[in-house]
């Protein structure tokens, strides 16, 4: 905590504020800067896990890799864990996460009881509903602009050593949607409780369904980390296929293979597969490779020297309302040229809802995600804005982890900006940090 104060009272009052961290999960570029990040060396570790409460005291910066690994041992695990074991908790707070715990367990901020909270005054505030309730309720979505989170309480829940799953397979996204709301009005399919719930779009006719259920039964169970592709293992003909796997593997299924982005850089191929070590196959190496690609271009300049104009990038997860997302992915599939995509269905848990993503409460929505590359359009961004666009009219919000497009006007309109203003000249009057749209949208 020290030395995060003190690297904060050593930038100078005109250099912005940001986070001088090795790892990041965000798909944007960001303009360079000179001033020095903040240390938050200290900040990276479980303070305490009480198994009676269910509750764990976590710093801002501990991923969820070293978050779950000290849970599990108590049979525990935080309601929502994002798909990747670099995330940090701080930051799936304050710039959204979810997997498929959230149809019943919402989005992981709403399992937070207190934070706190560095803002642009340089104090260190606790906010939880109760105390500095603004600055709580604006928090989640505010992607650093607000403030950075020094130590989180959060709730656990219990876990089972092992997850059954069940694939399912649909001929029609309609018939997966119908059955996907089923499931979460009944919280359970063919008599069975339902634990965990997403799925895959390979195709127009081929999409799937992924039931898991929490259970101490001991077996065989499948390995994803090595020669075997997860994604690859939901597909079969028939109408439902069984896995199991332990709780651990579950939870970090999709991070192997990033969920299937691996494929771009040849991991996937057997040969390749063969020789690259284990210890890299994981998101956090990929992402590095990412930024390799950034910095230097090395993609574009391999489309140019085979004669193919460059890409753009569409790396998205959007949410819309359940009876919309057929619509979604009825334009989707017939207009940009991406698959698969994930879904993930949520509700959010708190009745009073976020003011700075603003989604319904008590209702269901869908996200979907994206990550890949089409080719350029007439102008810059022209795949990203369409799917923004399409997305407004459905009623839905996009994270912003990612390229974004909208107008300052769209911008507020869609991201509680009255709300955020608010809160913005209370807990950072100076703007020591970056506002929101400045940093989401014109990569600042």
């Amino acid at each position: 905590m020290q030395r995060l104060l003190a690297s904060y009272r050593a930038i100078g009052p005109g250099a912005t504020v940001r986070l001088a961290k090795p790892t990041s999960n965000l798909f944007r570029t960001r303009s360079e800067r000179d001033a020095p990040g903040l240390d938050t060396s200290g900040l990276t570790g479980v303070i305490a896990v009480d198994a009676e409460a269910r509750t764990a005291d976590v710093a801002g910066m501990c991923t969820y890799e070293d978050l779950v690994a000290a849970t599990l041992p108590h049979g525990l695990a935080p309601l929502v864990v994002p798909q990747l074991k670099t995330i940090t908790l701080g930051g799936a707070v304050t710039g959204l996460g979810i997997e498929s715990t959230s149809f019943r367990n919402g989005l992981p901020h709403e399992s937070v009881l207190e934070m706190d909270i560095l803002t642009g005054t340089g104090e260190v505030l606790t906010a939880s509903p109760t105390v500095n309730a603004e600055l709580y309720r604006a928090f989640p979505n505010s992607y650093g602009t607000l403030g950075y989170s020094v130590r989180l309480k959060i709730e656990l829940e219990p876990v089972a050593p092992f997850v059954a799953l069940t694939h399912l397979r649909f001929g029609t996204t309609h018939e997966l949607l119908a059955a996907m709301d089923r499931i979460i009005e009944t919280g359970g399919y063919d008599g069975h409780r339902v634990d965990y719930l997403d799925g895959v779009v390979f195709s127009a006719d081929e999409s799937y369904l992924c039931l898991g259920v929490k259970t101490n039964t001991p077996g065989p169970v499948s390995d994803y980390t090595g020669r075997d592709i997860y994604y690859r293992s939901i597909q079969h003909d028939g109408t439902a296929k069984s896995d199991r796997l332990t709780i651990h593997d579950y939870l970090w299924r999709w991070d192997t293979d990033w969920f299937w982005c691996s494929r771009a850089f040849g991991a996937q191929r057997p040969v390749v597969r063969r020789l690259w070590p284990r210890r890299l196959r994981r998101s956090s190496f990929y992402w590095k490779l990412i930024g390799y690609d950034q910095r230097f271009n090395i993609a574009d300049r391999i489309e140019t020297g085979r004669g193919r104009p460059p890409r753009e990038r569409v790396v998205q997860d959007i949410e819309v309302p359940l009876e919309r997302c057929a619509e979604f992915l009825d334009w989707f599939l017939g207009t940009v040229p991406i698959t698969p995509i994930w879904l993930c269905p949520l509700r959010l848990r708190d009745p009073a809802g976020w003011p700075l993503y603003p989604i319904r409460p008590g209702h269901t929505y869908v996200n979907a995600g994206f990550w890949s590359s089409v080719p350029v359009g007439p102008e810059p961004g022209y795949t990203n804005r369409m799917i923004e666009a399409k997305v407004s009219e459905l009623d839905g919000h996009k994270s912003l982890y990612s390229d974004a497009f909208y107008s300052r006007e769209e911008f507020d309109a869609l991201y509680g900006g009255p709300a955020y203003d608010a809160a913005k000249k209370t807990f950072d009057p100076e703007t020591r940090f970056l506002d929101l749209y400045s940093k989401a949208v014109q990569r600042r």
